[in-house]
């Protein structure tokens, strides 16, 4: 190697305090989580009711779904409305921000659809090749 070669730029560290590094990581963990993710791909096309999240969903409980929605709606990604009938009837709908983050998100799940038979294969030969079931 020519000696002119083995300079590498480095930009700049950025600045940044412990809270930023903190705050970022609560909120990919919000939003990475897969009942977020789930829950944010089917507001996509529009308002669903709670029920109707629910059963769309396989295997949440009412619980998750619930402390799910909420955690949403507190950082701002979903709206929560109340409709005064009996019983009361409540849609959940993406805000502004959450219409943002969709996008992404519906990158990734595509992605993951696409190469679900790829990673599929490639756990098989892992797993055989650790003994694992």
């Amino acid at each position: 190697m020519k000696p002119e070669h083995i300079h590498v730029p480095v930009l700049e560290p950025i600045p940044h305090t412990g809270s930023d590094c903190r705050g970022v990581a609560s909120v990919l963990g919000r939003v990475g989580d897969k009942w977020s993710v789930l829950v944010i791909m089917l507001l996509i096309n529009g308002p669903r009711r709670f029920n109707e999240l629910k059963r769309t969903i396989g295997g949440i409980s009412q619980r998750m779904l619930t402390l799910t929605l909420r955690g949403l709606e507190r950082d701002g990604l979903v709206t929560r409305t109340v409709f005064p009938t009996i019983p009361p009837r409540v849609d959940y709908e993406l805000t502004d921000l959450g219409r943002g983050l969709a996008r992404p998100v519906q990158a990734l799940g595509e992605w993951a659809f696409e190469h679900l038979p790829e990673i599929e294969r490639s756990r098989g030969v892992f797993d055989a090749r650790n003994d694992k079931d």
